[in-house]
């Protein structure tokens, strides 16, 4: 089933009435809208593009990229608007200067500086990533992971974009990879040795702490009753470890839907942000050895699990990571990139004060008189409602979502 929604998204650019159908039915199967968890989700839209920016000039010669480059780029993003005019709303991230006929940029200082912070944290977190990819494979079927797919989430565990090159050659005692059946798309991260200390869900780890069962916590309002009746039976089982052998779980058992929701929490535990795409995870199926119907079972346990259709984009948070819209425990990755979205919002500002100055000019030009209404506003938002490439023109906003949380970007 989920890959017939991964092949119903692919779609979207040929056939957009297709998907919208498509999206139509599966948005049924989402809950009762949380408002801060929603907030949680789209907060940290801005950043993912300029993340994604900084990485291409990075990776430019003397870290300098022609505006043009930028541009091309802004298509396999799938995003409208100048490539210039975006740079421009964020003079404190991107140094843009004209040489002969041709735009340049480069990062400024202040991001320079943070992007230097960033790099010191992934070099101190290397052990926490060591782990995180160990516990991955150790949850697998087979203590195997395909790279591919797992490419595809590496942000989300906030794995650095080399970690095939800097993490696993480095520990030969723990990973390896491998390609047993010669395909390319095939190649897969192998786990070498068992280590039974590692073998610990966060759930566990809790418990030890506090010295009782390890079990779920419920994070819904007392109104929800019958939510909560449903919870306290489900809870009243043992907890199975998202680490135990799997050949010892019957299909369909209430054992195994346990185990798979023990998977899914301790998944989205691992993760920065505490939530993932549920067509993402479904791509793990057989690795992980999830049902079918993985969203039907995550609706399930609303307790435990939120699940979004923000944006026509299926995501399932885990709701004991948050306190309202924010993050209970911030990953040190997860605070330097705050400090980035800091950063832009300084320069967005910076940007439309210039623009608010500007307009003002070009009306004492004209000899017009600005009422008492615009003398007293205070400086207007125009990036959010000005240019062609703004991210609420509607049809752009569809694409950038879709980018944001395909972690072409968190």
């Amino acid at each position: 089933m989920h890959m017939n929604l991964q092949m119903a998204f692919s779609v979207h650019s040929r056939n957009p009435r297709i998907v919208q159908s498509f999206a139509r039915n599966f948005s049924l199967w989402s809950m009762k809208k949380d408002p801060s968890l929603e907030s949680a989700l789209s907060r940290n839209r801005r950043w993912v593009v300029n993340n994604q920016l900084k990485n291409i000039i990075l990776r430019c010669p003397g870290q300098v990229a022609k505006v043009r480059f930028i541009q091309n780029k802004f298509k396999t993003l799938d995003l409208q608007g100048k490539a210039l005019n975006w740079l421009k709303k964020y003079p404190c991230c991107f140094q843009v200067y004209l040489q002969g006929d041709e735009y340049y940029c480069h990062l400024t200082k202040r991001m320079m500086a943070l992007v230097e912070e960033e790099e010191s944290v992934k070099d101190m977190q290397e052990p926490v990533f060591v782990e995180r990819l160990a516990k991955l494979l150790m949850m697998s079927r087979n203590q195997r992971l395909n790279v591919a797919k797992l490419n595809e989430l590496k942000r989300n565990f906030g794995f650095p974009d080399d970690y095939l090159l800097r993490l696993v050659p480095k520990y030969p005692d723990m990973f390896r990879v491998v390609n047993y059946s010669g395909r390319r798309s095939s190649m897969e991260i192998e786990l070498v040795d068992w280590n039974p200390d590692l073998a610990v869900s966060a759930i566990e780890a809790s418990a030890q702490k506090q010295g009782s069962e390890p079990c779920f916590t419920c994070s819904l309002p007392s109104t929800w009753a019958k939510s909560w009746e449903r919870f306290h039976e489900f809870n009243a089982t043992p907890y199975i470890s998202p680490y135990l052998d799997t050949k010892a779980l019957v299909d369909g058992s209430k054992e195994m839907e346990k185990r798979t929701v023990g998977l899914v929490h301790e998944l989205l535990s691992l993760t920065l942000w505490k939530k993932a795409s549920i067509i993402k995870l479904g791509h793990f199926q057989r690795e992980f050895v999830l049902p079918e119907r993985l969203n039907a079972l995550l609706l399930k346990h609303p307790g435990i699990f939120y699940v979004s259709n923000k944006y026509q984009i299926y995501t399932v948070l885990l709701r004991e990571g948050y306190n309202g819209q924010e993050l209970v425990h911030k990953d040190p990755l997860v605070v330097i990139k705050e400090k980035f979205g800091e950063l832009m919002q300084d320069g967005l500002h910076e940007y439309n004060r210039r623009r608010h100055l500007v307009n003002v000019e070009k009306k004492r030009n004209k000899g017009m008189v600005l009422s008492r209404s615009d003398k007293g506003r205070d400086l207007p938002a125009l990036d959010e409602q000005g240019d062609r490439g703004s991210l609420f023109d509607p049809e752009e906003r569809k694409r950038f979502y879709k980018v944001l949380f395909d972690d072409g970007a968190p």
